[in-house]
């Protein structure tokens, strides 16, 4: 198959959407299919381009097989709601440079991915004018949570941003997400459930994987073998809410073998140091994202790893931190209220220790269960779960199998199959 994948983030990007996008690519390329992708140089989590790419404008380069495209686009050193807007818009009109000649090139299938969810502007033009099948792959909510989490003041915005996103997912071919929560709010948008595709996020088992007793950093990290490490790695953004952190951490300050570890870049990173040094923790220690070689490691050094979320932001996303976790095998603290799909398939799955969204006493009390001993039954099908649903091959050949039948049942008058053909692109 011949495809286009257009979005923001891409590899090399550790974290987040950029890592799931980037492995997707090399996947497809790597089984025999031509693939390019449209996306920004690498500057997520830490909100600042890699320097690598500084200065250098439109590139195009070969990675793993994949004809990659980059577009510059805004930046900012502090992210909100409206210059968040502009940083995604900045990307939409840079992106025009390689949209508008390959608007006169047929290929099997266009997969945008959103957030932003605007992208699919640019890709439903291609699905009107040479009838290819287009899906927008929804990994955030981001109106809904834009809305619900409060990033966007402005009534009249919000409710422009929402009349643009119904018009363009009625319009798409297809809607992938990535949990069935989310797909329900995809319908309540008045999306068939016909058009709809589950595709979740999953795991690079050669990667990630329990580790033996000594498979862990913690000698590295000048860390005992009795110090009891909790863990937050990941993403430092508004939807997590983790303000509330060294609230907790200062609960647990009087044992010195209680040591907080939270590795990541992001919007409040700055804000969280600033309460932990205000507070005077000695506690709590933060590091930088670990290569992915070391994934596995960093994940088997923790005794809980944290995933937390606002209650506002219940299906609206989906952490994907937690698929890595139950990969090596870990306890999950998990901040989740009933009813929500996270909540609901870490019950029936034991995934994880369950307690209440943005409750300092509740996620304290959890996390001295766990460490106490009392709930290592809460995590009991975290391998299992990962080996059963969470496998990479098998996900995304289940969603190159969909992409093969959406565009044999799509009627593409003017779009001619491309499948194993071999052309030679250019910016």
């Amino acid at each position: 198959m011949k495809l286009l994948f257009y979005g923001i983030n891409y590899s090399p990007e550790l974290t987040g959407i950029g890592k799931y996008t980037g492995e997707m690519a090399t996947y497809y390329a790597q089984q025999g299919h031509e693939v390019e992708v449209i996306c920004a140089p690498p500057y997520y989590p830490a909100w600042e381009v890699s320097q690598t790419y500084r200065g250098r404008g439109w590139v195009v380069e070969q990675i793993d097989g994949v004809t990659v495209h980059r577009c510059p686009l805004y930046v900012p050193k502090r992210v909100t709601g409206v210059k968040r807007i502009l940083h995604e818009a900045s990307f939409l009109l840079s992106s025009l440079r390689y949209w508008i000649p390959r608007y006169f090139r047929s290929y099997d299938a266009v997969v945008c991915i959103s957030p932003p969810f605007h992208l699919g502007f640019p890709a439903l033009l291609h699905k009107w004018l040479r009838g290819t099948p287009v899906i927008n792959h929804v990994q955030d909510l981001q109106v809904d949570a834009a809305r619900d989490l409060k990033l966007l003041s402005s009534t009249t915005l919000l409710n422009v941003l929402e009349s643009l996103e119904k018009f363009l997912l009625r319009r798409m071919t297809a809607v992938s997400s990535i949990s069935s929560g989310m797909l329900q709010r995809l319908q309540a948008k008045g999306l068939p459930a016909n058009k709809l595709v589950f595709f979740p996020n999953w795991v690079d088992s050669e990667l990630v994987h329990p580790v033996g007793p000594t498979g862990h950093l913690r000698q590295e990290w000048g860390y005992t073998a009795t110090d009891k490490i909790i863990l937050y790695s990941g993403n430092l953004g508004e939807k997590q809410g983790l303000q509330i952190l060294p609230e907790v951490a200062a609960r647990f300050q009087d044992n010195p073998e209680v040591k907080f570890l939270i590795i990541g870049q992001g919007g409040i990173k700055e804000q969280l140091v600033a309460a932990v040094q205000d507070r005077g923790l000695t506690n709590v220690r933060f590091l930088p994202l670990q290569p992915l070689e070391k994934l596995a490691a960093t994940l088997a050094t923790a005794d809980v790893h944290l995933v937390l979320q606002k209650r506002a932001a219940a299906d609206l996303v989906l952490p994907s931190k937690l698929t890595n976790i139950l990969a090596v095998g870990g306890h999950a603290l998990i901040t989740a209220e009933p009813g929500c799909t996270l909540y609901d398939v870490a019950l029936e799955h034991s995934l994880g220790t369950i307690v209440e969204p943005e409750n300092a006493t509740a996620i304290e009390q959890g996390l001295r269960d766990i460490l106490s001993g009392q709930r290592g039954e809460d995590a009991s099908g975290a391998t299992e779960y990962a080996r059963k649903y969470l496998d990479k091959t098998r996900i995304l050949n289940d969603f190159l199998a969909a992409l093969r039948r959406i565009g044999t049942t799509s009627v593409n008058p003017t779009r001619t199959s491309r499948t194993n053909q071999t052309t030679t692109t250019t910016p």
